[in-house]
Protein backbone atom coordinates (compact mmCIF):
# COMPACT_ATOMS: atom_id res chain seq x y z
CA UNK A 1 0.00 0.00 0.00
CA UNK A 2 1.04 3.56 -0.71
CA UNK A 3 1.88 5.89 1.87
CA UNK A 4 -0.21 8.86 0.18
CA UNK A 5 -3.16 6.45 0.63
CA UNK A 6 -3.19 6.77 4.01
CA UNK A 7 -3.48 10.73 4.02
CA UNK A 8 -6.59 10.85 1.57
CA UNK A 9 -10.02 11.30 3.62
CA UNK A 10 -13.20 10.22 2.45
CA UNK A 11 -16.40 11.74 3.82
CA UNK A 12 -19.14 8.48 3.82
CA UNK A 13 -22.95 10.69 3.87
CA UNK A 14 -25.29 8.07 4.37
CA UNK A 15 -28.36 7.66 6.71
CA UNK A 16 -28.29 4.31 6.52
CA UNK A 17 -25.72 3.36 9.15
CA UNK A 18 -25.26 -0.14 7.89
CA UNK A 19 -24.30 1.43 4.98
CA UNK A 20 -21.82 3.48 6.45
CA UNK A 21 -20.37 1.17 8.80
CA UNK A 22 -19.35 -1.41 5.94
CA UNK A 23 -18.35 1.56 3.18
CA UNK A 24 -16.28 2.73 6.10
CA UNK A 25 -14.72 -0.84 7.16
CA UNK A 26 -13.81 -1.57 3.37
CA UNK A 27 -12.03 1.96 2.68
CA UNK A 28 -10.42 1.71 6.62
CA UNK A 29 -8.38 -1.42 5.30
CA UNK A 30 -7.45 0.27 1.89
CA UNK A 31 -5.54 2.60 4.13
CA UNK A 32 -7.96 6.06 3.85
CA UNK A 33 -9.09 8.32 6.54
CA UNK A 34 -13.12 8.08 6.99
CA UNK A 35 -15.34 10.83 8.13
CA UNK A 36 -18.60 9.28 8.38
CA UNK A 37 -22.29 12.11 8.47
CA UNK A 38 -25.81 10.40 8.68
CA UNK A 39 -26.97 13.77 6.89
CA UNK A 40 -26.31 16.53 5.27
CA UNK A 41 -26.12 18.74 8.33
CA UNK A 42 -23.33 16.57 10.09
CA UNK A 43 -22.10 16.69 6.27
CA UNK A 44 -21.38 20.18 6.26
CA UNK A 45 -19.67 20.65 9.61
CA UNK A 46 -17.46 18.01 8.89
CA UNK A 47 -16.66 20.17 5.30
CA UNK A 48 -16.24 23.16 7.18
CA UNK A 49 -13.92 21.18 9.85
CA UNK A 50 -11.78 18.90 8.04
CA UNK A 51 -12.45 19.28 4.29
CA UNK A 52 -12.29 15.52 2.20
CA UNK A 53 -10.72 14.37 -0.84
CA UNK A 54 -13.70 12.68 -1.34
CA UNK A 55 -17.88 12.46 -0.59
CA UNK A 56 -19.42 9.12 -1.18
CA UNK A 57 -22.78 10.62 -1.19
CA UNK A 58 -26.59 8.67 -0.87
CA UNK A 59 -29.62 10.36 -2.22
CA UNK A 60 -32.19 9.50 -0.46
CA UNK A 61 -32.09 10.90 3.08
CA UNK A 62 -34.42 12.51 5.32
CA UNK A 63 -34.79 16.57 5.60
CA UNK A 64 -32.15 17.27 2.80
CA UNK A 65 -31.59 15.12 -0.03
CA UNK A 66 -28.28 14.09 -1.88
CA UNK A 67 -29.28 15.44 -4.92
CA UNK A 68 -29.90 19.41 -2.64
CA UNK A 69 -26.33 18.38 -1.32
CA UNK A 70 -24.73 17.70 -4.41
CA UNK A 71 -26.10 20.96 -5.41
CA UNK A 72 -24.91 23.26 -2.95
CA UNK A 73 -21.76 21.26 -2.80
CA UNK A 74 -21.19 22.34 -6.54
CA UNK A 75 -22.79 25.93 -6.38
CA UNK A 76 -20.08 26.74 -2.99
CA UNK A 77 -16.52 27.89 -4.24
CA UNK A 78 -14.97 26.31 -1.42
CA UNK A 79 -16.18 22.68 -2.25
CA UNK A 80 -16.95 22.77 -5.92
CA UNK A 81 -13.80 20.71 -6.83
CA UNK A 82 -14.61 18.15 -4.25
CA UNK A 83 -14.99 14.94 -6.16
CA UNK A 84 -18.60 13.19 -5.32
CA UNK A 85 -19.59 9.51 -6.11
CA UNK A 86 -22.65 9.04 -5.61
CA UNK A 87 -24.05 5.58 -3.80
CA UNK A 88 -27.70 4.91 -3.63
CA UNK A 89 -30.17 2.70 -4.25
CA UNK A 90 -31.58 5.17 -7.17
CA UNK A 91 -30.42 3.09 -10.32
CA UNK A 92 -32.92 4.35 -12.85
CA UNK A 93 -30.70 6.10 -15.94
CA UNK A 94 -32.72 9.45 -15.33
CA UNK A 95 -31.58 9.70 -11.90
CA UNK A 96 -28.12 8.27 -12.71
CA UNK A 97 -27.38 10.95 -15.79
CA UNK A 98 -29.49 13.68 -13.60
CA UNK A 99 -26.61 13.32 -10.39
CA UNK A 100 -23.63 13.50 -13.26
CA UNK A 101 -24.82 16.44 -14.98
CA UNK A 102 -25.08 18.02 -11.61
CA UNK A 103 -21.19 17.50 -11.18
CA UNK A 104 -21.06 14.04 -9.16
CA UNK A 105 -18.35 12.07 -11.12
CA UNK A 106 -19.31 8.45 -10.99
CA UNK A 107 -22.28 6.40 -9.61
CA UNK A 108 -22.12 2.87 -7.57
CA UNK A 109 -25.46 1.13 -7.03
CA UNK A 110 -26.65 -0.26 -3.91
CA UNK A 111 -26.25 -3.17 -2.96
CA UNK A 112 -22.25 -2.00 -2.88
CA UNK A 113 -20.10 -4.36 -5.08
CA UNK A 114 -17.09 -3.58 -3.31
CA UNK A 115 -14.50 -4.07 -5.47
CA UNK A 116 -16.23 -1.46 -8.09
CA UNK A 117 -16.42 0.75 -5.22
CA UNK A 118 -12.64 0.33 -3.93
CA UNK A 119 -11.60 0.73 -8.26
CA UNK A 120 -13.84 3.94 -8.43
CA UNK A 121 -12.51 5.51 -5.24
CA UNK A 122 -8.66 4.87 -6.14
CA UNK A 123 -9.52 6.25 -9.25
CA UNK A 124 -10.68 9.19 -8.10
CA UNK A 125 -7.88 9.66 -5.35
CA UNK A 126 -5.11 8.84 -7.40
Amino acid sequence: MNSTATRKKILIVDDSNTNVVLLEAILNSKGYEIKTALNVKEAYSMLEKDPPELILLDLLMPKVSGYQFLDQLKKNNETREIPVIIVSAVTDVLNIQKTLDMGAIDYIEKPVDIKALVKKVEKTLN
